[in-house]
C-alpha cells in the first residue's frame, strides 16, 4: 500500500528527535569501496536501528520474540514456495532464531552470510534440476496429485524429494495449458467456435509459483494452431512453455545482486515494526519517489527483461521517445551512449542498471543503438525531459441521466511533488477538476477513490476541503505528544451540491482520511465495500545519506518509517476497522482476508477525544437517499449474483489440491468452468448510460490517439460498471432541484427527484 506521508525534512518536531543520530553517526567514515562490503552493511543496520528506536511510533522491543518473528519472515520471504532449501538448511538456519536480535545489536552478519550463500547455492542446483526434468515427456495418466498450500508444507528432506516437488509444480502448470489447448482443438474439430473466457484453473497460491492463469493465456494464443496437432506435439509445446516462463524467472532471480537480497533481510527486519515501516534501496527510492509524484526525468519509454535482452514495452504518451515517434514498442536496446560518449553494450545487464543508463536530466542527450522489430539496427538519438505518467493523476468524465448531468472523478492516489511546491499535486488538480465540472453544468459529482492506496497527507486536507467551508479535517498525533488537528481554514465552498464518495476494500489511508471527513461531516455518501483497507498511520521517509560525512559510503537509500497515527474527527480510528461504508454493496472479494486486520504486526486500534466541528445540515434528503439506495440493492439481480460469487470465491480460496492426472484434472476443471458459467454476467454487465470528456479533454485527445485510447477503454469501463451506476442512483435521490423531465412521446411534466 501507498503511505500517507510527510517527508522528513518538511517536518521537523520529528526531526528534532533524529537529529540526536547525527552526531554518532558523522564520524562514522569508511575507507572502503562502494560495492557490497560488511562495513556498509554494518553501517546500514546502526543507521536503521538507531533511527527506529528515536523516531518510530511505537518501537519494537528487540529481543527473542522480536528475533523469531524476524527468523520466520526472513525466510519465508527467501522461499516462499519451499522449493529451494532443504530441511537440513533449516535445522542448521534455526540454531540462529533467537539470536538475531543479539545479531542485530550488534551488528553481525553471520546469518544473512549463511542464508545469502546458502540461498545462492541452492538456485544454481534448481537450475539443473529444472532444466533436468524438462527433457521428458510427462506422464498424466499416472494418479497423483500436488497441494499448492506452501504454508503447510514441509521442506523437502533431501534432493530428491525437492526435485519430485519441481517435478509436480512444473508438470501442473503445464497441464494448465495443455487442457486448455485441448478443449479449443475439440471444439474446433467439432466446427464449435470458441468465444468462452473462463480461467480452466484459478492461480495457484503461494510466492514466486508458477502462475496457472499465465499458462492459460500462453495456452489460449497458442490454441488458433493446433486444430491439427497430436497430443505428443501438444504436450512437448506446453512443456517448453512451461521452460520459458522459468528460464525467464531465473534470469529475473540472476540479476538480483548481494545489495538486493541485503535488502529483504532489512525488510525483515522493519517488518517487526508495523507493515508500513520499509527500507528503500536506492532505486527503490527513485521509483517509490516517481510513485508518489507521478513524474521523472527521462525519455519517457517503459522497459522489460526478455532473456538477455531489455525491450522497450511501452511509449508514455507525451514523452520524448513518443514525439521523436522513432522508438516503438518492441525496440531491443543493444547499447546505450550518452550524447556522444562511446555507446555501452547493454545486452545481458540487469535490468536497473541498463535504466540508469537511459535515465538523465531533462535537456541531456541519450542515444540508443536498437534492434527494430523487422530486425534492422537503427541508432536513435533522444533529448530528454520531464515526464507525467498519466496513469497517475486525477481525471474526470461526463454522464446524463434522466434529463441531469453527473461528473465523475476518478483519482488513483493522492500524489504530489514534494520537490516542487508549484508542481502537481492531487489537491489541486480535484480542484481543478471539480471547477471544469462546475463550468459543465454538472448537477452532483462522485469521487471514485477505489484502489487508492493513498499518499500525501497534505493533499488530502486539501480535497476535502473543497466540499465543506471550514473546519476540521483529521487529527495526528505523535507517541508520548498532544493530538495536532489539521484544519481547512478557507471558507470557500468550491462544490456544496451532491457528493457521493466511492471506496472499497483497497482504499486505503489518505483514502480513509478522505471518506471519514466527509462522513463524520455528513456531507456526501460514502458508498462501496464493507469497509476500507484500514491503514490509520502515518509514514515519513527519511533520507539516510544526511547522517553519513563520507562519500565514500555511496548511497545508502532510505528509510519510510511509521512516526504517526491519524484519528478521524470524530476522534475515531480507521486503523484495522478502516471506513464502513454508509451504503454496502456486494463486492467479489468480500470474504477474503486482505485488509490491514490480516496483516502481521498491524498496530492496534484506538481512539482520541474529538475534535470541534459541524455537521453539514443542507442535505435534507441524506437518510433517504441511503435507504432507497438500501432498498435497491437488496432487490437488484446483479448485486445478488456478485454476493453469491463472492461466497463461492472465499469457498474456492481453502481448495489447493490439484489432480495431475489429465482425464481428472479435465473434470475437475470442466466442473469449475460449469460453475464459472453462473457468473459470467457479472463481466458481461452494461449499463445504458454514455460517458464523455469534458471539452478540454476532448480537444487534448483529438491531437493525441494514445490518450483518446486510454480515455475510451475508461469510459467503456465505466458503462460496464454496476457500482458507478449505484453512485449515480444515489445522485438522483440526492437531488433537491425540480426539473422538466420528457414522459412518453412530446409532453413534459415536473417531476421532484427528491425522495424525501
Amino acid at each position: 500500500m501507498n503511505t500517507i506521508l510527510n517527508f522528513m525534512k518538511r517536518n521537523y518536531k520529528i526531526l528534532g528527535v533524529i537529529v540526536l543520530l547525527s552526531a554518532t553517526l558523522f564520524a562514522f567514515n569508511l575507507k572502503s569501496g562502494v560495492d557490497s562490503n560488511p562495513d556498509k552493511d554494518k553501517l546500514l543496520l546502526e543507521l536503521l536501528t538507531f533511527v527506529l528506536e528515536k523516531g518510530h511510533y511505537s518501537p519494537a522491543t528487540i529481543d527473542d520474540a522480536f528475533s523469531k518473528g524476524l527468523y520466520k519472515d526472513y525466510v519465508q520471504a527467501l522461499d516462499p514456495s519451499k522449493r529451494f532449501f532443504l530441511q537440513s538448511d533449516i535445522d542448521e538456519f534455526s540454531k540462529f532464531e533467537t539470536e538475531l536480535d543479539d545479531q542485530l545489536i550488534n551488528k553481525d552478519l553471520t546469518f544473512f552470510n549463511l542464508t545469502y550463500v546458502r540461498l545462492m547455492k541452492r538456485m544454481e542446483e534448481s537450475k539443473a534440476i529444472y532444466k533436468g526434468i524438462m527433457n521428458v515427456p510427462f506422464d498424466y495418466s499416472i494418479d497423483e496429485s500436488f497441494n499448492t498450500d506452501y504454508d503447510k508444507a514441509p521442506y523437502a528432506k533431501n534432493t530428491t524429494e525437492l526435485t519430485e516437488r519441481w517435478r509436480k509444480q512444473i508438470k501442473l502448470s503445464a497441464l494448465s495449458s495443455l487442457t486448455e489447448r485441448l478443449r479449443v482443438q475439440e471444439k474446433k474439430n467439432n466446427g464449435v467456435e470458441d468465444n468462452e473466457d473462463v480461467n480452466v484453473a484459478e492461480e495457484a497460491k503461494g510466492g514466486e509459483t508458477i502462475n496457472l492463469d499465465d499458462a492459460n493465456k500462453t495456452a489460449k494464443e497458442a490454441s488458433n494452431d493446433d486444430k491439427n496437432k497430436s497430443f505428443a506435439e501438444l504436450e512437448k509445446e506446453t512443456r517448453e512453455s512451461a521452460k520459458k516462463s522459468l528460464d525467464e524467472y531465473f534470469g529475473f532471480m540472476n540479476d538480483l545482486d548481494r545489495d538486493d537480497w541485503f535488502s529483504v533481510y532489512i525488510n525483515s527486519i522493519t517488518a517487526g515494526y508495523d507493515p508500513h515501516t520499509n527500507y528503500f534501496a536506492p532505486e527503490e527510492k527513485e521509483r517509490f519517489d516517481v510513485s508518489i509524484s507521478g513524474k521523472l526525468e527521462g525519455i519517457g519509454a517503459r522497459l522489460q527483461k526478455k532473456n538477455d535482452f531489455t525491450e522497450i514495452s511501452e511509449l508514455i504518451s507525451g514523452g520524448p521517445a513518443w514525439r521523436g515517434k522513432q522508438l516503438e514498442a518492441g525496440d531491443l536496446v543493444m547499447k546505450v551512449a550518452q550524447g556522444n560518449g562511446l555507446p555501452v553494450d547493454v545486452v545481458g545487464m540487469r535490468l536497473d542498471d541498463v535504466v540508469k543508463k537511459i535515465k538523465g536530466p531533462k535537456g541531456t542527450e541519450v542515444r540508443l543503438t536498437v534492434k527494430k522489430v523487422d530486425g534492422t539496427i537503427k541508432v536513435i538519438s533522444i533529448i530528454r525531459d520531464v515526464v507525467e505518467i498519466e496513469e497517475t493523476y486525477a481525471k474526470s468524465s461526463v454522464v446524463m441521466k434522466d434529463g441531469l448531468k453527473y461528473g465523475v472523478i476518478y483519482l488513483p492516489k493522492f500524489y504530489i511533488d514534494f520537490e516542487n511546491k508549484d508542481g502537481r499535486d492531487a489537491g489541486k488538480d480535484i480542484a481543478l477538476e471539480v471547477e471544469r465540472l462546475k463550468m459543465a453544468n454538472v448537477d452532483g459529482i462522485v469521487l471514485d477513490v477505489r484502489d487508492d492506496g493513498g499518499g500525501s497527507l497534505s493533499t488530502v486536507v486539501d480535497i476535502a476541503g473543497l466540499f465543506i467551508e471550514q473546519g476540521p479535517i483529521v487529527q495526528i498525533k505523535s507517541a508520548g505528544r498532544k493530538k495536532e488537528v489539521l484544519y481547512d481554514r478557507d471558507k470557500k465552498i468550491e462544490w456544496d451540491g451532491p457528493l457521493v464518495i466511492m471506496v472499497n476494500s483497497f482504499s486505503a489511508s489518505a483514502s480513509e482520511i478522505l471518506a471519514a471527513a466527509i462522513q463524520d461531516y455528513k456531507r456526501g455518501i460514502i458508498i462501496g465495500s464493507k469497509q476500507t483497507y484500514g491503514k490509520g498511520t502515518v509514514q515519513n521517509v527519511i533520507d539516510l545519506n544526511q547522517f553519513v560525512r563520507s562519500s565514500d559510503v555511496g548511497d545508502l537509500g532510505a528509510l519510510k518509517t511509521t512516526t504517526q497515527k491519524f484519528y478521524r474527527i470524530n476522534g475515531g480510528s480507521t486503523q484495522l476497522e478502516g471506513v464502513s461504508s454508509d451504503i454496502v454493496m456486494p463486492d467479489r472479494y468480500a470474504y477474503l482476508k486482505m485488509g490491514e486486520r490480516d496483516v502481521d504486526h498491524a498496530m492496534p486500534w484506538d481512539k482520541i477525544d474529538a475534535a470541534t466541528y459541524t455537521v453539514w445540515d443542507k442535505t435534507s434528503n441524506f437518510s433517504k437517499a441511503i435507504l432507497n439506495s438500501k432498498e435497491r440493492i437488496s432487490h437488484n439481480e446483479q448485486f445478488k449474483l456478485i454476493e453469491d460469487n463472492a461466497k463461492w470465491i472465499d469457498s474456492r480460496s481453502e481448495e489447493n489440491t490439484y489432480s495431475l492426472n489429465k482425464d481428472k484434472f479435465k473434470i475437475a476443471q470442466n466442473a469449475i468452468e460449469e460453475k464459472a458459467k453462473k457468473y459470467k454476467p457479472i463481466s458481461q454487465y452494461k449499463n445504458s448510460l454514455q460517458f464523455s470528456s469534458l471539452p478540454y479533454e476532448i480537444l487534448e485527445t483529438s491531437k493525441d490517439t494514445v490518450l483518446k485510447e486510454k480515455r475510451d477503454r475508461w469510459h467503456e469501463s465505466l458503462a460496464k460498471d454496476i457500482y458507478v451506476e449505484e453512485a449515480l442512483n444515489v445522485l438522483d435521490d440526492l437531488q433537491t432541484k425540480v426539473i422538466l423531465k420528457k414522459s412518453g412521446s412530446s409532453t413534459l411534466k415536473k417531476e421532484k427527484l427528491a425522495k424525501s
